[in-house]
């Protein structure tokens, strides 16, 4: 299982991510913003307060998102 070592959030809901084997990759959240918890992540400066969690990301109201989710459905940033 990858892990997230390094998250910066990015204007367009997809944070940038560092996983643990060097990877950079970015996840595009906007399918998940009309579902439950998800939410408030529309919120932009909400959004911007995502960090590093456990290997994953997570938000202060503890919204995340499976590393193994984040890595599947990212795409590679080159």
């Amino acid at each position: 299982m990858r892990k997230v070592i390094s998250v910066t959030p990015q204007d367009d809901c997809s944070p940038f991510l560092v996983f643990d084997n060097g990877e950079h990759r970015l996840f595009d959240v906007r399918p998940y913003l009309d579902k439950g918890i998800f939410t408030q992540l529309r919120d932009p400066l909400y959004f911007k307060q995502v960090r590093v969690a456990f290997g994953t990301v997570q938000w202060p109201n503890e919204q995340d998102f499976a590393p193994e989710t984040l890595y599947a459905e990212s795409k590679v940033y080159t």
